[in-house]
C-alpha cells in the first residue's frame, strides 16, 4: 500500500516537474526573447527523458514512463519555442551589419 502512495504521488509530481518549464515558455512568448534560456541544457534533459521513459515502457513501469513523456513534451516545445525566438534576432543582426 505504501509503495503504491508513493509511487502514485511520485508520478503525479514528476507530472507536475514535467509541466514547469511552461512557465519558462510563458515567459519567453511574453518578453518575445530566449536570450537566458540554455538550449544545450534542455537538450541533455529531453535526452535523459527519453531513455527514461523507454526504460519505463520496456519495464512496463507506467508511474516512470508517464512523468518522462510528460517532461519530454514539454521540453521539445520549450527547445522549439527557445530556437524560434532566436532566429528573427540572427536575421536583424545579420542585416544590420551587412547595411
Amino acid at each position: 500500500m505504501t509503495e503504491t502512495v508513493l509511487a502514485v504521488t511520485a508520478a503525479f509530481w514528476g507530472i507536475a516537474m514535467g509541466l514547469s518549464p511552461l512557465l519558462q515558455v510563458r515567459r519567453m512568448r511574453l518578453t518575445r526573447s530566449s536570450r537566458d534560456v540554455s538550449v544545450p541544457y534542455f537538450i541533455v534533459l529531453n535526452i535523459g527523458f527519453l531513455l527514461w521513459f523507454l526504460y519505463g515502457m520496456a519495464s512496463s513501469n507506467l508511474t516512470v514512463a508517464l512523468p518522462n513523456v510528460v517532461a519530454f513534451t514539454v521540453g521539445a516545445i520549450t527547445i522549439v519555442t527557445a530556437r524560434r525566438l532566436r532566429r528573427p534576432a540572427a536575421f536583424a543582426t545579420a542585416g544590420r551589419s551587412a547595411s
